[in-house]
């Protein structure tokens, strides 16, 4: 195998790990800063926030929020969701998402808000969604695993390469 094809494969290693890396901070990093990541599963959002996106929301004071903020917020039965502050109504929030025609039908107890939107990422949410069910742990194990067998073959193959020259002496002009 010749060097420009080791550095190729190396460079290919380099990358999935790097990416790998990447992935792992945008779904689970972030929280050590305090950014809690949650997808946006449905299209009242949009389009600033569209279908499939993972949102970063930062745990504020209520008594900071004002009107056009983007808020997360638990729902009475439980679920999240992410609309814009249309209107304070004395400790509480009218809500409305930018897509739908009316407000929310309930206002939002201060207690029941998560955060604030600080940023998004388009179409990660859809993988962030993905990853959680069965198969996509699955999936996930399965690609971890192949991607460190890759990386695995990777060293053993350019470090084989390297491990022959050593022997044969063409590396180094090195002295005892």
């Amino acid at each position: 195998m010749n060097a420009k094809l080791n550095k190729i494969l190396r460079g290919c290693s380099t990358g999935v790990v790097f990416l790998m890396v990447v992935i792992a901070t945008l779904l689970y990093g972030t929280r050590w800063i305090g950014l809690e990541p949650y997808s946006i599963l449905s299209p009242s959002m949009e389009p600033k926030y569209p279908t499939g996106s993972l949102i970063y929301v930062k745990e504020v004071e209520p008594t900071e929020l004002k009107v056009k903020d983007v808020i997360t917020f638990r729902l009475s039965n439980g679920t999240i969701a992410t609309h814009r502050i249309v209107e304070i109504v004395d400790q509480s929030f009218r809500t409305k998402g930018d897509n739908n025609n009316t407000v929310d039908a309930t206002l939002v107890a201060s207690e029941n808000v998560v955060g604030k939107t600080v940023f998004c990422i388009p179409l990660l949410g859809y993988f962030a969604q993905y990853i959680q069910t069965r198969a996509g742990n699955v999936v996930m194990i399965c690609f971890g695993v192949a991607m460190i067998l890759f990386v695995i073959f990777v060293d053993m193959l350019t470090d084989n390469k390297k491990s022959k020259k050593e022997s044969k002496g063409e590396v180094g002009d090195e002295k005892n």
